[in-house]
Order: structure tokens, then C-alpha cells, then sequence
């Protein structure tokens, strides 16, 4: 998997929630391109299901949309308010689907060379697998640290937690990934780097 670099600024978000209520759709339309893609990647990892995501996705943002005539300045950066309503969202699935853990679908990769697209896939879901295993707070916010590349304050935002909170959190979160996938260095090509 890769990590995300690129962080958007959250500085205007809320000029364009504003100016989405105002009626600019344009302004909704750069805000979504804003938030959606990491949401949606957030989500897919949280669920292992591309296809639940996009529900989850879609109805954080239609309940971003029906309050923005309410947004408030000095409230959470939408981003921050779309995330945690994602979470919970993703939560409350996950609490009905439990007894069974979803095949997490194979992640496409442009890689020309096929040893390495295989390899690439093959870890990919391997790390996949062991985000599932974790506990879910654990998934959640070693999935905004180090795969989406959210800061630990606003993490804590999303989650309602504290700083120290995110940071215990994700440091138990990738002790145990590590742990899960020390046995699959060889199998996943580690060995030779």
C-alpha cells in the first residue's frame, strides 16, 4: 500500500460549505473533490467493502450538504465533521455485520512488470487482512495516520478522542500489524530488501 502525501489544506472548507449554502455548486463540487476520495478510501478500509464505502460515503455527504445552511464558523473543518460522521457510520456496519469478516477485494495496481504487480497485490492485501484483524478504533486510526496521512490532532477530532488517546491507539494498532505480519516476510518478498 501506499501512503498518501498529499494532505489538502482544510483552510476554506468552510467558505465553500458556506458558499454551497448559498447556492454555488461549483463550490460543493470543489469541496467533494476535496473530501470524498480520502473519505472513500477511509471508509473502504474501515469496511473492506468498496461498494459499502460508497454508501458510506455518499449518505456523510448528503448530511454534510442538508446542514450547511446551519454550519456555524469555529465548528470542526468540514472534513473533520464528514470523517467522524463516516466513522460512525461505518461503526454502526460493522456492529450488524459482525460474525463474519468480508473477503476484502483485490486492489488494482498499473504496475508493468508482473513479479512486482503480484507482489504489490499480494501485500496489499495481506496488510489489508491483518487492518481487519485489528480492533476497530485501533483500524481507525492507524488507517487516518498512516494510510491517509491525517495528523493526530485531527484524528482525535474524527474520533472524539484525545491526542494521547490517537497516539496509544496507533502505536498498539502497528505493534500488532507488525506482529501479524512478521511470518509473512519471505511470502511477501521482505526478505531480499
Amino acid at each position: 500500500m501506499q501512503r498518501m502525501h498529499a494532505k489538502p489544506p482544510p483552510a476554506g472548507q468552510a467558505a465553500l460549505l458556506a458558499r454551497f449554502a448559498g447556492g454555488d455548486m461549483d463550490a460543493a463540487e470543489a469541496l467533494t473533490d476535496l473530501i470524498a476520495p480520502r473519505l472513500l478510501r477511509y471508509c473502504a478500509r474501515m469496511l473492506g467493502d468498496p461498494v459499502e464505502a460508497e454508501d458510506i460515503v455518499q449518505e456523510a455527504m448528503l448530511r454534510l450538504w442538508r446542514m450547511a445552511p446551519d454550519w456555524q464558523d469555529g465548528q470542526a473543518q468540514p472534513m473533520t465533521w464528514v470523517f467522524r460522521v463516516a466513522t460512525n457510520l461505518c461503526t454502526d456496519r460493522l456492529r450488524r455485520r459482525r460474525g463474519g469478516v468480508p473477503e476484502i477485494p483485490e486492489i488494482a495496481d498499473a504496475q508493468p512488470d508482473a513479479d512486482t504487480h503480484l507482489m504489490q497485490r499480494a501485500r496489499a492485501a495481506a496488510l489489508e487482512d491483518a487492518l481487519m484483524d485489528l480492533p476497530e478504533r485501533q483500524r481507525q486510526a492507524v488507517v487516518l495516520r498512516h494510510l491517509e496521512g491525517l495528523s493526530n490532532p485531527e484524528i482525535a477530532a474524527i474520533m472524539m478522542i484525545g491526542v494521547e488517546a490517537v497516539e496509544s491507539l496507533t502505536a498498539r494498532g502497528k505493534r500488532q500489524l507488525a506482529a501479524r505480519l512478521r511470518g509473512q516476510r519471505a511470502e511477501l518478498g521482505y526478505e531480499d530488501e
